[in-house]
């Protein structure tokens, strides 16, 4: 691991989609506005939570993508506007530390750098 600085610069977001074209669409949106250099799609997790005063459980597909702490709050109004959910998990985990190079190319898949 190396140290890219002593503030967090890139950041994975996590959201959860209701199935493979959601997450798919969403996904490919991201790119398109070079909001995000990689998404990973992982089909069939089972989430269970809290939902109007009672839990529920759902098949739904996770969405981890990467990006630059920079482009986090387009990212959030670009999964918003295109999300099927009322509500859709947006968690952002922000950090420094990663192999150098994939932290460039990160940086210059968004940034064209």
């Amino acid at each position: 691991m190396v140290k890219q600085s002593k503030k967090d610069k890139f950041a994975v977001i996590l959201v959860t989609a209701p199935n493979v074209n959601s997450a798919r669409n969403i996904a490919k949106k991201a790119l398109e506005e070079k909001l995000i250099a990689c998404a990973n799609i992982v089909p069939k997790i089972e989430s269970h939570y809290w939902w109007e005063g009672k839990i529920e459980k759902s098949n739904e597909v996770l969405l981890i993508m990467k990006t630059t702490v920079a482009n986090v709050k387009s990212l959030e109004k670009t999964v918003l506007s295109s999300h099927p959910y009322k509500t859709p998990e947006f968690i952002v985990l922000k950090f420094s530390d990663g192999f150098q190079g994939y932290l460039d190319w990160i940086t210059e898949s968004i940034d064209g750098k």
